[in-house]
């Protein structure tokens, strides 16, 4: 087994174990159903999503590992991945603590409507992952990179947010919380902070994203962003 794979299982365990203690640890019961439909929604999703990867397009999985603050170049970077870490951490917390203690009441049809956009925001990572193999976790410019306008980045110039927009409002709902989309609002300015830094560090160094961006009005959400 190639050491790359063997990273990549490592890294999807890992994952698991930190999702679920996120999400049982503060919901202090493994009675909880929408925890396990939520962990199972987004392990399956994200597990296919790695699989496609591994045997399609190995060196964006590669790409795609290499992740997180200590990954990225630049310190606006690294601080914004931080803070995307904490909120992303701080929402699934507050989104458990809600059902927990009941602090708002969401029906089961509302905790599914959640999943579905779980795997709704991974399909349509999955077809920018597709469309674009240097799509990688940090911001960077690979050799022989070029300019992608096709597909899903034809509609918005950064579709991969657009698909992570989707997970982030359909985490609370999955877990059965309404007040954990205060968390979203919290979210989208580093969110919005990350991908206008994106798009600065691509118009300095990617040839022709000028042009693109030129050509694409809106960076993630058509007819409003």
């Amino acid at each position: 087994m190639s050491n790359l794979y063997v990273r990549t299982i490592r890294a999807g365990i890992s994952g698991i174990i930190n999702f679920a203690v996120l999400v049982f640890v503060p919901a202090w019961t493994l009675a909880y159903w929408q925890g396990w439909a939520f962990l199972l929604t987004f392990t399956a999703a994200s597990a296919a999503l790695t699989i496609y990867m591994a045997v399609y397009d190995p060196a964006l999985l590669e790409r795609r590992l290499r992740a997180g603050p200590g990954a990225e170049r630049q310190t606006s970077q690294k601080i914004i991945m931080i803070l995307a870490m904490f909120g992303f951490v701080s929402l699934i917390v507050l989104s458990v603590l809600d059902h927990r203690f009941g602090w708002s009441r969401v029906t089961a049809s509302v905790s599914l409507l959640g999943d579905a956009l779980i795997a709704l925001g991974f399909l349509v990572i999955f077809f920018v992952v597709k469309e674009n193999s240097y799509a990688a976790s940090t911001i960077q410019i690979a050799e022989g990179q070029e300019v992608i306008s096709t597909g899903p980045y034809a509609v918005v110039r950064h579709p991969m947010y657009a698909g992570a927009l989707l997970l982030l409002i359909g985490m609370p709902l999955a877990l059965g919380s309404w007040y954990g989309l205060i968390g979203i609002f919290l979210f989208v300015p580093v969110l919005i902070w990350r991908l206008l830094d994106e798009e600065a560090f691509l118009s300095r160094n990617l040839p022709g994203y000028l042009e693109y961006k030129a050509k694409i009005r809106w960076r993630l959400i058509p007819g409003l962003f």
